[in-house]
């Protein structure tokens, strides 16, 4: 069993209320649940209306299913909102 987990902080210069994060927030982090069966969850910068950090996690029998995942799951984020990937940190236990 690996446990794959996953960091992506974005930045939406765009955002100008807690509340319209937290809008784009829980629609992403739900798209991304029901898409790819995963978790995840706004984990960092909460109060800061324009970085999004979001930790995503996965279990899969080997490596390189959980490698896929996680890629899978970026290139979802890119696709699917306007938001900039500032950084990503990936782990696989």
């Amino acid at each position: 069993m690996f446990i794959a987990a996953l960091e992506v902080e974005l930045y939406a210069p765009w955002v100008h209320s807690l509340k319209e994060k937290r809008m784009i927030v829980k629609s992403l982090i739900a798209r991304i649940r029901n898409k790819f069966n995963v978790s995840a969850a706004e984990v960092d910068q909460q109060d800061v209306h324009q970085k999004i950090v979001l930790g995503i996690a996965c279990v899969a029998g080997n490596t390189a299913l959980a490698d896929s995942i996680l890629n899978n799951v970026i290139a979802f984020i890119e696709s699917s909102t306007e938001a900039e990937i500032i950084d990503i940190q990936r782990e696989i236990r």
